[in-house]
C-alpha cells in the first residue's frame, strides 16, 4: 500500500532536479566538462578577469572551492591566472579562446535541457510554472534566511507586468 509519499510535491521536486542534474552532467561531459565548471566559464565569459574571491561569491562557494574548479579549468586549458595589472598581489581569472568557445557550447546544452524539461507544456504552462517554482524558491529562502536573486526579483517584476496587461 503506497503511503502518499510519492504524491508529495517535495519528494517530486527531489526528484526532477536529481533527474535534471544527471542529464546536465551526461550533455557537460560531451563538451569535456563536470557539473559546477559551467558555471563559472558563464561567470567568466559574462565578467572576464575575476578575482578569485569574486568567483567565490558569485558561485556561492568558500575560495578554497573555486580555487579548486579553477585549478581543473586551467589544467583543461580553459582558464589562465594573471597577476592584476594594478596590484601583482591580486590574481585574476581569465577565459582562454578555448575556454570562450566552451562558454559558449553550455548556452546550447541549457536550451535543450529547457525543452527537453519542458516538452508538451504550452507557453502559459511554462509561464505558470516558472512563477510556481520562484514561490516554492522563495518560501524555502525565507526559512534559510536568504535572500531572493537580483535575477528572481526582475522575473517576478515581468511577470507582475505580464499579468497586468
Amino acid at each position: 500500500m503506497k503511503d502518499g509519499f510519492e504524491k508529495k510535491i517535495g519528494q517530486r521536486l527531489h526528484h526532477v532536479a536529481r533527474l535534471q542534474r544527471a542529464l546536465a552532467a551526461r550533455r557537460l561531459q560531451e563538451i569535456g566538462l563536470f557539473p559546477g565548471q559551467e558555471t563559472v566559464l558563464k561567470l567568466l565569459a559574462e565578467s572576464d578577469g575575476r578575482t578569485m574571491t569574486e568567483l567565490a561569491g558569485a558561485l556561492k562557494v568558500r575560495p578554497p572551492t573555486a580555487s579548486k574548479t579553477v585549478g581543473r579549468l586551467s589544467a583543461q586549458g580553459l582558464l589562465v591566472r594573471r597577476a592584476s595589472e594594478g596590484d601583482a598581489r591580486l590574481v585574476r581569472v581569465h577565459l582562454t579562446d578555448e575556454g570562450r568557445s566552451r562558454a559558449g557550447a553550455i548556452d546550447s546544452i541549457w536550451d535543450s535541457l529547457e525543452e527537453t524539461m519542458t516538452a508538451g507544456l504550452d507557453g502559459k504552462e511554462r509561464k505558470r510554472l516558472r512563477k510556481l517554482l520562484r514561490k516554492i524558491e522563495k518560501n524555502l529562502s525565507a526559512q534559510l534566511g536568504t535572500v531572493a536573486s537580483e535575477a528572481d526579483e526582475e522575473a517576478d517584476a515581468e511577470g507582475a507586468e505580464e499579468e497586468s496587461v
